[in-house]
């Protein structure tokens, strides 16, 4: 994939270090450091859900000052109901009531605080997902065929999926986190007011968390991008070699498969082992540091309290609020680590968001005045040397139907797609009446659907609608499918034989009732008898529909109006499949090879297994 101009790559990752483009489509300009970037990240994902993201982080903001409150109460519970109680063998019962009522009051508020917390900030991520999952989703519909022909479908599908996920994966810990912060700052003021040179030496644990943390992330950034990028690519190997898995099994490449798809797995299994070593000697840091601390805390405390300086209610309350911090401050550390993660999946969700969206060639095709279809000195090729078609001229008459004929490259199928509006000229133009051009492919494709469903695909299509469709399209065998309209037909079909897709296929344009009708060898799966008949219910039925098939077969051929006759992407004759018998030796030569082809194929048909014709 060509990387999006928006996007610079550095050290084989994406890094958003030159501009992010927003959902609204503003560009924001990159000033350098991570945590910059991650505060883009974040602006970028809450925008999804910003009412249920500050409720997550209201609901953390409560919980971080009760638990600040809760400290002054167990130093009050301590220093007026304890140590009165030892020291004088009574204290007043209201007392004990109000800190008691004071300490369970916050409790409740406190869990309040973490259920609002946790709920909204649940519903926060997996909104954010479907709603970047439904942009790219969104972004892909918009594409036109040409662009998606260039896609890795195993790619774009977990773009659409694991990179959503892995983008919002840090919204989960950030309310958390965010009211983290608050309680470190009531915390630190807290710390200091209680004991100056103890708190010095408990808030001087903060910074030293956060450098680590940070270093931890710019290292891993690189594990993290690599991962993202192989699994990418690992669904995009297992994509390719399910969806041939004919091809792999026939030609006995699943020892080639295996290996392809080992290599791309290891190269993710070591990127993840990478990242998880990182990451447990850096949790290992997050869990040790704060405990050396606490332990040091409470000595120092000790002296502090033999000497006067502090209250045994204080020191109980110091080191209650240092312990309360210490899981807090793991989720700063979570929350941070999470960044390296969701920046790989956010940068590459934006690679393909960022993109513009192509021309669609449909969009160019001209309207004519009448039901014909009209080309005008039209060129095509594929990669811009080597021309598929040179400056094809044709007027096919509305309501006809015209045979394209030539041999295997001659620009057949090209030319299909091309009015069809799939593909875009090089040069020139093309024509074709309002109503709509419909194309059945060679090789259809079925979804694991209804018979029913694959007819209508989504349209609001009447039972009797579809019947008359099966009907032009000899396709009575549903009926005497077990559910009828209703059976299912597998994926891509596989319950169903060839000439039973195509005529599915077919009877989906049908329904349509399209202004011109294209059919890229749509019956070569069909017997000759079942093929008249298609081709004489097509002529009775569609009597104001233009139609144009690529035919091989000479009976085929000749039950058409006229024939287009193609020889190295041009147009060498057009007419009546007699006349260029008669007049065209190169026409004449094409069919009787056409002829012979097919008397070698039904004679080989008629040969019993193992006998030599």
């Amino acid at each position: 994939m060509t990387p999006d101009p928006h996007i610079s790559w550095s050290h084989g990752a994406f890094l958003l270090v030159e501009h992010e483009r927003m959902g609204d489509g503003t560009i924001i300009p990159e000033a350098g450091g991570r945590l910059r970037q991650a505060f883009r990240l974040v602006r970028a994902l809450v925008r999804h859900q910003k009412r249920t993201f500050f409720t997550a982080v209201s609901g953390a903001a409560v919980f971080a000052a009760c638990t600040v409150l809760s400290a002054v109460v167990v130093r009050m519970i301590t220093d007026e109901v304890i140590d009165p109680r030892f020291r004088q063998g009574s204290v007043a019962a209201s007392k004990v009531l109000i800190v008691l009522g004071a300490l369970i009051l916050l409790g409740f508020v406190r869990a309040a605080g973490v259920v609002v917390r946790r709920t909204w900030a649940w519903r926060t991520m997996w909104r954010v997902v479907d709603s970047l999952s439904g942009e790219v989703v969104d972004q892909l519909a918009q594409q036109p065929v040409p662009w998606h022909r260039t896609q890795s479908t195993g790619d774009l599908i977990t773009r659409a999926g694991v990179d959503a996920e892995a983008a919002t994966a840090v919204l989960s810990p950030l309310p958390f986190a965010s009211g983290v912060v608050v309680l470190v700052g009531l915390s630190s003021v807290l710390l200091l007011v209680t004991d100056l040179w103890l708190g010095l030496a408990a808030v001087a644990v903060f910074p030293v968390v956060i450098i680590v943390t940070l270093r931890y992330q710019k290292r891993v950034d690189s594990f993290y991008d690599a991962a993202q990028n192989e699994l990418g690519r690992l669904s995009a190997a297992v994509h390719e070699s399910f969806d041939g898995v004919s091809v792999v099994k026939s030609f006995g490449a699943e020892g080639r498969e295996t290996e392809r798809l080992a290599v791309i797995a290891s190269r993710l299994r070591e990127a993840r082992l990478s990242a998880v070593r990182l990451r447990s000697t850096f949790e290992a840091l997050l869990d040790g540091l704060p405990t050396v601390v606490n332990i040091l805390l409470l000595v120092g405390g000790a002296y502090r309290v033999r000497s006067g300086a502090m209250t045994v209610g204080e020191l109980t309350s110091f080191i209650y609020l240092f312990t309360l911090l210490v899981f807090p401050l793991r989720i700063i550390g979570y929350a941070l680590s999470e960044v390296p993660h969701s920046l790989a999946g956010w940068n590459r969700i934006r690679s393909l968001l960022d993109q513009p969206v192509a021309p669609d060639p449909s969009l160019t095709l001209a309207r004519s005045p009448d039901r014909s279809v009209v080309l005008n000195d039209v060129h095509f090729s594929h990669d811009g040397e080597r021309e598929v078609l040179t400056g094809v001229n044709a007027h096919i008459e509305g309501g006809c139907t015209t045979a394209v004929v030539g041999a295997t490259g001659s620009g057949k199928t090209t030319l299909l797609h091309i009015i069809a509006g799939l593909m875009p000229v090089g040069a020139g133009s093309v024509a074709v009446p309002d109503g709509g051009v419909r194309l059945v492919f060679q090789e259809p494709f079925l979804l694991a659907g209804s018979v029913r469903e694959n007819v209508a695909l989504g349209a609001d299509i009447g039972t009797d609608a579809i019947e008359a469709a099966l009907a032009v399209a000899e396709a009575s065998f549903v009926h005497d499918l077990p559910d009828g309209l209703n059976t299912e037909v597998g994926e891509r079909g596989v319950g169903l034989s060839g000439g039973q897709r195509q005529r599915l296929a077919l009877a989906r344009a049908l329904v349509r009732q399209p202004a011109v009708l294209l059919l890229d060898d749509t019956t070569s799966s069909l017997d000759p008898t079942t093929e008249a008949k298609v081709l004489a219910n097509l002529k009775s039925v569609l009597v104001r529909t233009t139609v144009i098939a690529v035919a091989s077969r000479p009976s085929t051929i000749a039950l058409a109006d006229d024939v287009l006759f193609l020889d190295e992407g041009r147009v060498v004759a057009h007419g009546r499949h007699d006349e260029l018998l008669s007049t065209v030796p190169a026409y004449r030569r094409l069919i009787e090879a056409f002829e012979h082809d097919r008397a070698a194929l039904d004679a080989a048909a008629a040969t019993p297994v193992g006998v030599e014709p």
